[in-house]
């Protein structure tokens, strides 16, 4: 029986990478894939998924009004789909993830959702809370914080200073994130040459543009 799959992690764990070796897998083996990412994550261009080794996909964009389902049958009149992946889901709505179970369940094809799971402010997502409540089957993808420890946190970071307010949902890569473990997120230590920051670099930065916490 198909399942929905959510593979999460911190920024930089190779995500992308793994859906693009997924994606790879199922093509050798003569199945059709369909790779869907968020619109809002145009840091490569709109409709790519880009991972961070330089392996990138055509993907077809998914806006906020977007219906999955039946995207997914519109582009299963042009063939059988063995599996839809998709990228950074974090940023999915309610509604994609009861239209990623309808496509699981009366179409019995696998979803596999790659995303994050906490935002900076150690908050869930809206797409991956409800990919917490309906996911048949959720794996954590692991990578590590500077001091070796398993990084769980993504920290903001704005002008080299740690960021612990603003909005939810702002765009960036390795120059706007980086993975902690909980020990270092607590104390604001994003590298070894970094002490506790005051409260004064541990500044707002309410307003800022909303661009998206993406990785690859």
């Amino acid at each position: 029986m198909a399942q929905l799959y959510y593979r999460y992690s911190t920024m930089n764990a190779g995500k992308t990478l793994e859906l693009i070796k997924v994606a790879y897998n199922y093509e050798e083996r003569g199945k059709r894939v369909l790779i869907l990412v968020p619109e809002i994550d145009d840091r490569f261009g709109r409709g790519k998924a880009v991972s961070k080794a330089g392996l990138e996909r055509e993907a077809v964009p998914v806006s906020e009004d977007t219906n999955l389902l039946e995207l997914f049958l519109s582009e299963a009149e042009r063939g059988q789909i063995d599996c839809v992946l998709l990228d950074e889901g974090q940023f999915l709505k309610k509604h994609h993830i009861l239209e990623l179970t309808e496509i699981v369940d009366s179409f019995d094809t696998p979803v596999m959702v790659y995303g994050l799971k906490n935002d900076f402010k150690n908050e869930l997502f809206e797409g991956s809370m409800y990919l917490l409540i309906y996911a048949d089957k959720i794996e954590e993808i692991k990578t590590i914080c500077w001091c070796g420890r398993k990084a769980t946190m993504v920290a903001r970071v704005i002008n080299d200073k740690f960021v612990r307010v603003g909005d939810q949902i702002m765009v960036g890569g390795n120059e706007s994130y980086v993975s902690l473990c909980r020990k270092h997120y607590n104390d604001g230590r994003i590298g070894a040459e970094n002490t506790r920051p005051s409260a004064k670099n541990a500044e707002r930065a309410g307003g800022s543009p909303e661009i998206s916490e993406g990785e690859a």
